[in-house]
């Protein structure tokens, strides 16, 4: 509200509205981006962290927390059992990471030249 473009804005006659949609949103849409996509990367290591201490998702409803709870007693017959569901986990994180960090990229007003 006293940023020097908002006040600049408002002098020239821009409404509410106006000021939102073309001076704060372009400007808090890359972050907002970056921020969602460690979320949902946060969220998935939550969910899988809790179903691998047995507080989140139920069986039969699979999850990869679970399956790496199941797994871990059989990590010296079938390593096959843990490591599937761990990499798993780990695009699924990495592919948010990159995904925002590529829109980030791209939406981003202060790179743009």
């Amino acid at each position: 509200k006293n940023e020097d473009f908002v006040i600049a804005s408002k002098v020239l006659g821009a409404s509410n509205l106006r000021v939102i949609f073309h001076h704060i949103l372009p400007n808090i849409v890359p972050s907002l981006i970056i921020y969602s996509s460690l979320n949902f990367a946060g969220a998935v290591i939550s969910e899988a962290t809790l179903s691998f201490l047995g507080l989140g998702i139920q069986p039969p409803t699979p999850s990869w927390g679970s399956m790496l709870s199941e797994a871990k007693d059989f990590l010296q017959i079938a390593p096959h059992m843990a490591i599937f569901p761990g990499l798993a986990i780990l695009l699924t994180c990495l592919g948010f990471n990159l995904l925002g960090d590529g829109l980030r990229d791209a939406l981003d007003p202060r790179l743009r030249t």
